[in-house]
């Protein structure tokens, strides 16, 4: 079910409940290759883990290479509107907010997927 997270942790446990979490991790591999952004995801990462490994991720392409990053954003489509409300802080906290947007949106994705697919 989709809905309000406070946090991507709060996210992944609800992932985990769906027992859709398998499908989530290969729809963050599919977006990041198709985004030509290399990301070493192995299937049986815990959440905490992931968490950490998006952010870390993301941190990086703002800091070096923000094109990758904009081209990211732009394949999972996050909206432009929602980055815009990230209160502008240290980049460590930008790319926890992005991390968390990009969870969120790959969430969506596979929850209609699941949800309304033959």
């Amino acid at each position: 079910m989709l809905s309000n997270f406070k946090n991507s942790l709060e996210l992944l446990e609800a992932v985990q409940k769906e027992q859709l979490y398998q499908k989530l991790l290969q729809q963050l591999i599919k977006d990041f290759e198709l985004a030509n952004v290399p990301i070493n995801i192995p299937l049986d990462i815990t959440p905490e883990q992931l968490k950490s490994t998006i952010h870390e991720k993301v941190y990086y392409l703002i800091v070096e290479k923000f094109q990758n990053y904009l081209n990211l954003l732009y394949v999972v489509d996050i909206a432009e509107s929602e980055v815009k409300k990230i209160t502008p802080s240290d980049v460590v906290d930008i790319s926890a907010e992005v991390s968390f947007l990009l969870l969120k949106r790959e969430w969506q994705k596979v929850w209609y997927k699941a949800k309304y697919s033959s």
